[in-house]
């Protein structure tokens, strides 16, 4: 019985009092969450929306820490500066772990982060602008551009710098040419030369008291630097490219083209008889730009369905509610919606509402495309009728219109018919005649549904009529 005791005792004080010793003296901590972002290519367009989806996940899961794990050449300016932008919307720690080199472009990015660390035999600098040669390579600028581009370039540079607690006369100097970096009696770049660092040249202490010159130290690998940056556990997410950002880069530089494609398209599917190749246009001109927002990160699946709705809405105000409006209208205004949206940038816990310099290049686009579509269609409604591609444009099994001659007879069988508007003709809208729905228009007059009305002759392919 005693032995029984004993044990027992023995088992309860080895149960109880180690969890007492955890409750009560070892603290618990979160494990850190920490993104990395490849910087491994040169910075050019495609690279702005691996940075995008990496920056909005990494949001999205309220990580603690970006890290940009950076091997590059350089690249251009303008996709310099919306990186830089995008990276300031993290609202965690930012750190920039140079792997073997950033040069240029590179330099401006790290420069935006709050740390910067360094492989072995790493390099950072020769961030001096040049000019794409027209047969290849990069030529200096040379003369005031120089100068004009050099006193920009530094500026955003040094902004970066200040902000994120770096040197900015380090940042100076690896953009300006002109700039001598002296500290502590110690010259660190002379006039005329161009700022480049080693990891060892980078991490050398200077001042009282004592700071480094611009990395916060050399770290043998990124596997290194993450278990540095994320103790106890951390969780670490790398973002890698997906292979679609380089087709994404393309189709958002054509997005107006695809808007003008994507109206016209769907115009001319309206206005001709059955469905034809026109409607299939348009419909994969709108999903190809679509495609584009969702991989560029811009936009989510939500603004597709918005789409469809409005079109749907649209297409019931025409053939099965003529003459509502509300429907009709409501699906104008959903289609506008979503096809600005599509291309507006929002971030996680930001506003859902988008602000005015964020509607201004969609904006711009929609109404370029608007511009482009009326255009088009004028050309086409013209030439199109006359062309042999026609007949291969509309479908002829609805109508059973197939030459511009059978079109013109059946015209000249409706002078004189006597039907039914349909829907409130402002100037233009549908009428019964019989079992047959024409699209007609007026001389300019309103005439609201139910009124009888006459054909009195044709404009393209609508009948002209008048109150009877």
């Amino acid at each position: 019985m005693k032995k029984w005791l004993i044990l027992t005792a023995a088992v309860l004080t080895g149960l109880v009092a180690p969890v007492g010793l955890r409750g009560a003296d070892a603290p618990v901590v979160a494990a850190k969450k920490v993104y990395v972002l490849p910087i491994r290519d040169d910075i050019m367009p495609p690279l702005v929306y691996v940075v995008r989806r990496g920056v909005k996940e990494a949001m999205e899961a309220k990580a603690d820490v970006l890290v940009l794990d950076m091997e590059t050449n350089g690249g251009r300016v303008d996709v310099t500066e919306e990186i830089i932008s995008i990276i300031s919307k993290f609202p965690g720690k930012t750190a920039t772990f140079v792997n073997k080199k950033a040069f240029s472009a590179g330099a401006f990015i790290a420069f935006a982060t709050q740390k910067i660390y360094m492989a072995p035999q790493s390099v950072i600098g020769a961030a001096a602008p040049v000019m794409a040669a027209p047969g290849g390579g990069v030529q200096d600028i040379g003369g005031t551009m120089e100068i004009k581009a050099s006193s920009a370039i530094s500026a955003l540079v040094r902004a970066n710098a200040e902000k994120n607690g770096h040197n900015p006369a380090v940042a100076d100097a690896m953009v300006k040419k002109t700039t001598k970096l002296v500290i502590d009696d110690q010259v660190i770049n002379k006039e005329g030369e161009i700022l480049t660092l080693t990891n060892k040249e980078a991490e050398r202490e200077f001042g009282t008291p004592a700071k480094t010159l611009l990395s916060a130290g050399t770290v043998e690998s990124l596997d290194a630097l993450l278990k540095q940056l994320g103790p106890f556990e951390a969780k670490f997410v790398r973002i890698e490219s997906s292979g679609m950002e380089k087709l994404a880069s393309w189709v958002n530089t054509i997005s107006p083209l695809l808007l003008i494609i994507g109206i016209a398209g769907i115009y001319i599917e309206f206005k001709t008889p059955g469905f034809g190749l026109p409607g299939i246009i348009g419909i994969c001109a709108f999903a190809i730009y679509f495609f584009g927002g969702y991989v560029a990160g811009l936009t989510g699946l939500e603004w597709v369905a918005v789409f469809i709705v409005g079109v749907a809405l649209v297409v019931l105000e025409l053939f099965f509610f003529p003459g509502t409006l509300v429907l009709g209208l409501a699906g104008f205004g959903l289609i506008l919606a979503s096809l600005v949206m599509a291309m507006v940038d929002i971030y996680p816990g930001a506003p859902s509402l988008p602000t005015l310099p964020q509607l201004t290049v969609p904006l711009n686009d929609l109404v370029l495309a608007a511009v482009g579509a009326a255009v088009l269609i004028q050309i086409l409604s013209r030439v199109l009728p006359r062309t042999s591609l026609y007949p291969a444009l509309v479908s002829q099994g609805a109508s059973g219109v197939q030459t511009e001659a059978a079109i013109a007879t059946a015209q000249q069988q409706h002078i004189g018919m006597v039907g039914v508007a349909i829907s409130t003709l402002r100037p233009g809208g549908k009428a019964q005649f019989g079992d047959e729905i024409l699209d007609v228009v007026t001389e300019g007059d309103l005439i609201e549904t139910g009124r009888k009305v006459r054909v009195i002759g044709s404009s393209g392919h609508e009948a002209v009529v008048e109150v009877v």
